[in-house]
């Protein structure tokens, strides 16, 4: 039987790379204007949210994630470029083009996909990479 293993604090660490990354891609320095266009939000409506409900939601959710990769990744031979590759793939692949596909039914500009697609993308090849590595 070959070895599998998941590091725990590396999954732990790729949920919170969520909230960390999200924060700086919808940000004013990256995306944060472009994001609120394509969406038809104002600064009004995002104060309307519950930060407490949406970042422990988003977090719950990304550690779902985060493990679900990491048992991907789970095999002994796994490293920083295999885990960056399969991220990329996973990401892009499955989870941005899946999006893309209830956008485009949605009838979502193209800016909107290439935002948040981007981000799906950057994300996953991010904590597949720190699953690569932190082995």
């Amino acid at each position: 039987m070959e070895q599998f293993h998941i590091n725990h604090w590396a999954v732990l660490v790729c949920a919170v790379a969520n909230l960390a990354l999200g924060a700086l891609w919808y940000s004013p320095v990256l995306f944060y204007k472009s994001w609120l266009h394509a969406n038809k939000f104002s600064d009004d409506d995002l104060k309307k949210a519950n930060p407490a409900k949406t970042y422990s939601l988003t977090f719950i959710l990304a550690l779902i994630i985060s493990y679900n990769l990491a048992f991907f990744l789970g095999d002994a031979k796994t490293d920083a470029t295999w885990g960056a590759t399969a991220g990329f793939l996973a990401g892009f692949g499955f989870s941005a083009m899946i999006f893309t596909i209830i956008a485009l039914f949605e009838q979502r500009a193209v800016k909107y996909i290439l935002i948040n697609g981007g981000f799906i993308t950057v994300y996953f090849t991010l904590i597949g990479w720190i699953l690569g590595a932190w082995r």
